[in-house]
């Protein structure tokens, strides 16, 4: 699995991935999410799926 974050600039900054799965998004220092763990592991699926299903921006993209 491959996360990405497309297009970043349209990132509400709400904090929604980071709090679902932090071990695979953070926020930065301007307030946007960044992915910090491009390739998690399996057992993070879930999170990852949930963090983007709850993206307000639908930005978050899961690549198989």
């Amino acid at each position: 699995m491959k996360v990405k974050i497309e297009p970043r600039d349209e990132c509400m900054g709400d904090g929604i991935c980071s709090d679902e799965c932090p071990q695979v998004f953070e926020m930065d220092d301007e307030g946007l999410a960044i992915v910090t763990n491009a390739e998690p592991d399996e057992s993070l699926r879930e999170a990852v799926e949930s963090a983007a299903e709850e993206c307000p921006a639908e930005i978050i993209i899961i690549e198989d």
